[in-house]
């Protein structure tokens, strides 16, 4: 967690992470598009790390909505709920909502079958799509 979301903040992030996992190890980084993701400060810095690979999750997929959901929860659950006197304050408090999620975590499981996600979204298109709308 940080105040700004730059690129600096992002290569701080990245190089913890080169830190924390052990020497010759692959490193795949799911990332929504961000232009923080992309600035010529990360390009040269991934160029020096070819150890590291980013995947660049499609705008509007349905795993960063399940991201979102989890968000979501945080929010509704846990920050409307407590009272934050300062950003440390809410800081430390986010922290103990994850700790408890990670004692026990709950996957967010999709419960329909990708050939209704589908069939859904060929609907919307063609109602989106139709002359008279």
């Amino acid at each position: 967690m940080t105040p700004r979301h730059r690129a600096e903040e992002f290569r701080r992030f990245l190089n913890l992470v080169e830190r924390s996992v052990p020497e010759g190890l692959e490193i795949h980084v799911v990332l929504d598009n961000s232009s923080t993701h992309k600035t010529p400060q990360i390009r040269r810095w991934l160029k020096g790390h070819p150890h590291f690979t980013f995947h660049f999750t499609p705008t509007y997929s349905s795993w960063l909505n399940l991201v979102e959901r989890w968000f979501a929860e945080l929010t509704t659950k846990w920050i409307r709920r407590g009272s934050h006197r300062s950003v440390p304050d809410l800081v430390a408090s986010i922290r103990t909502w994850i700790a408890n999620w990670n004692d026990e975590p709950r996957p967010y499981v999709w419960h329909e079958e990708a050939d209704e996600i589908l069939d859904g979204l060929a609907v919307y298109c063609q109602r989106i799509n139709d002359p008279g709308h």
